[in-house]
């Protein structure tokens, strides 16, 4: 047996998240039947994270056995021809015979973006969550810093428990204020306000910083964690909370102190990290 690691990425708006279901189309029933029109197996899929509905990724992983003797270098194309244009993938690896995409992690990867400025064009309504008024990404930045750490996160979890234990480790967490829509950059980790000053392409059609990006990188996420997280973010940032209502958030361990679960189509999983052995 043969284990072939995939990166995906995919636009999550006509799927009902990642996991196969009963009531609509989701990202690995489109994968697999894929995998199986190409090697004529059906495979058991792992996968680095579970999307919701609505979610997109850039860097999804999901791993599978197979018997195939297909050529690895021959595996991404091939794979592409069976897929729909709105899941692509990036990469097709061979990897470790024992890989598994869920359990080998080390860290994951999440970006929301937000747009703040008075008219947001059309073209990102599926992927950009437009907040309508001014945020004071500084105020925010402040906030987000008491997300670092080993914590218990349950305030941001719905329907507690979903997990063993509601303990993660955030390592970086930051928000950019940019003109250029962030939804694919490479985007700084460290835990600080960046303000763009050169608009470049994009000030032609009248962006003005008007994009803002909250990037998190932890070992492991619970349900709804990182929407929660941004919808608490947005209050700190229209002022209607203080810097400090974060650390207490956490502290109170009670998801009714939190903010609202932000919009799905605002989210994306942009990469995964795994160690190289069992």
């Amino acid at each position: 047996m043969r284990c072939i690691k995939l990166t995906l990425a995919y636009d999550g708006t006509n799927y009902c998240g990642w996991q196969i279901q009963p009531n609509g189309p989701t990202v690995q029933a489109a994968v697999e039947a894929a995998i199986e029109q190409l090697t004529h197996a059906r495979p058991t899929l792992t996968v680095a994270g579970r999307t919701d509905s609505g979610v997109h990724a850039a860097g999804q992983v999901a791993a599978f056995q197979t018997e195939s003797t297909i050529p690895i270098e021959k595996f991404r194309r091939g794979l592409q021809t069976y897929l729909p244009d709105d899941i692509v993938v990036a990469s097709a690896i061979e990897v470790h015979e024992q890989f598994h995409a869920t359990f080998w992690t080390i860290k994951k990867r999440y970006r929301y973006v937000m747009f703040d400025g008075p008219v947001m064009l059309p073209f990102f309504n599926r992927y950009v969550h437009n907040i309508g008024r001014r945020l004071d990404v500084g105020a925010m930045s402040e906030a987000a810093a008491s997300l670092l750490g080993t914590q218990d996160f349950r305030c941001f979890e719905s329907h507690f428990p979903n997990k063993a234990t509601s303990v993660r480790t955030i390592m970086a967490a930051s928000l950019l204020r940019t003109a250029r829509w962030p939804g694919w950059l490479p985007l700084p980790m460290e835990h600080t306000q960046v303000e763009v000053s050169e608009c470049g392409p994009m000030a032609t059609v009248g962006f003005d910083n008007d994009f803002v990006c909250f990037e998190i990188e932890a070992d492991g996420f619970l349900y709804n964690m990182v929407r929660t997280i941004v919808g608490s973010l947005i209050k700190i940032g229209l002022g209607q909370w203080e810097p400090n209502r974060m650390a207490q958030i956490i502290a109170s361990m009670a998801r009714s102190e939190a903010g609202h679960t932000a919009p799905a189509h605002g989210l994306y999983m942009v990469s995964v990290d795994y160690r190289d052995e069992p």
